[in-house]
């Protein structure tokens, strides 16, 4: 895997949102892996047409396995779905990618020229990359980035604040995320919050705020947690049971079968009943909720190896158990079902160049699906837009159908 150095800018739209979709769209790509990201930067344009607009630039660090031509041709198609038009020298755009450095490689080609021709004079393309890469050094200039940035002129560069614009879709709601310290709990307890809801979390081990420690492996601290979340909240709103196993990373993925199969029952499917049960039962009896369960895209169409039995048994039980209970609480609460696809969690991080073109081959957008996708469709299901839908799975699998 080589290490390349992106430049991201943009000065056209919503600058903010085209610069954050950039980098999501960077870590979604099979074969391309984001490090590091640097903050976001605002500035003057530079040799721009009359009325442009100031710019918001940031840079990325990604390890690939992709050639350096290829890369640029990614970078060409996202400009383009984007909706950037190249109308004419240093027109406005909504963005614009640049591959600054790639490795120590030194390219001059009329298609690609790496190191980029003029990196090294430009400030707002050397602040944010001294953020990520302060001591790389620039293969033809013999100095470090951090060196190069304290030769020009910076003082213009400043750091751009996002101004908040999430509709308070669930102002006035309490929540209870499982398993929400990291990967598609933490995307989901974060997107909550951003939209007004009260959110409590939940890991196995104790943190700071609103936070509730519990095993789920465990019945009585499954019940533990029912109680002390709901009285910590005065009654929860919405329950997300997206607490599950790991049994693909860490000591965890030598585990026997046997070894895998009992932590998922326990976690992912005894816990998430136990749990969706309890709450469910006092959310009816006090006349609104909402519950969103979490499943697998290929539960019903199966894969073949050992975690597609295992993932497919007991995810799927949890889609069968999401429909029926659904019933059981309606009308007064709503149950749903998110089943993501290939999601890039932790295991997806590190999977080989194998396991990164069956991504793309299988999934019909061609590439990863993010933890904020599965938010996303998880705050869907618990807002008032979705307020006739309950007892129905949603795919967030790229258009995967088989």
């Amino acid at each position: 895997m080589a290490t390349a150095y992106l430049a991201l800018g943009s000065n056209l739209g919503d600058r903010w949102a085209n610069l954050t979709a950039a980098v999501r769209r960077l870590r979604a790509e099979p074969g391309v892996r984001v490090v590091a990201a640097s903050e976001v930067y605002e500035t003057a344009p530079l040799d721009c047409p009359p009325g442009s607009g100031d710019y918001l630039n940031s840079a990325v660090a990604v390890e690939t396995d992709t050639s350096p031509e290829d890369l640029l041709k990614l970078l060409h198609r996202i400009e383009h779905a984007f909706g950037r038009v190249r109308a004419g020298v240093n027109a406005p755009r909504t963005l614009d990618l640049d591959l600054l450095l790639y490795a120590d490689r030194v390219i001059d080609t009329p298609d690609l020229v790496v190191p980029h021709p003029r990196m090294h004079e430009r400030g707002f393309v050397l602040v944010p990359l001294a953020e990520v890469a302060p001591d790389v050094v620039h293969p033809t200039l013999g100095k470090s980035v951090r060196e190069l940035l304290a030769g020009v002129p910076s003082g213009d560069v400043r750091v751009a604040r996002e101004t908040p614009s999430a509709p308070q879709t669930l102002a006035g709601r309490t929540a209870l995320v499982t398993g929400s310290t990291s990967g598609i709990g933490a995307s989901i307890a974060e997107l909550y919050e951003r939209h007004g809801a009260d959110v409590i979390t939940h890991g196995r081990r104790p943190l700071a705020g609103r936070h509730v420690a519990a095993d789920l492996r465990d019945p009585a601290q499954v019940d533990r947690l029912a109680d002390e979340a709901w009285a910590l909240a005065d009654g929860l709103d919405v329950l997300v049971c997206n607490a599950g196993a790991d049994t693909l990373t860490g000591d965890a993925a030598k585990w026997s079968f046997d070894e895998k199969l009992d932590a998922l029952l326990a976690i992912d499917l005894r816990a998430t009943m136990r749990l969706a049960r309890t709450i469910g039962a006092r959310m009816k009896d006090r006349g609104r909720g909402c519950i969103v369960t979490v499943g697998w895209d290929q539960a019903e169409t199966g894969m073949e190896g050992d975690s597609g039995q295992l993932f497919a048994a007991v995810k799927g039980a949890v889609m069968c158990f999401t429909r029926s209970l659904a019933l059981s609480l309606a009308p007064e609460v709503r149950v749903n079902c998110v089943a993501p696809g290939w999601v890039r969690t932790a295991w997806g991080e590190t999977a080989s160049a194998v396991w990164q073109e069956r991504v793309r081959r299988e999934t019909p957008l061609g590439v990863w699906g993010l933890p904020e996708d599965v938010a996303a469709a998880a705050l869907w299901l618990a807002s008032p837009a979705a307020g006739f839908i309950t007892g129905q799975t949603v795919p967030v699998n790229g258009g995967a159908v088989r």
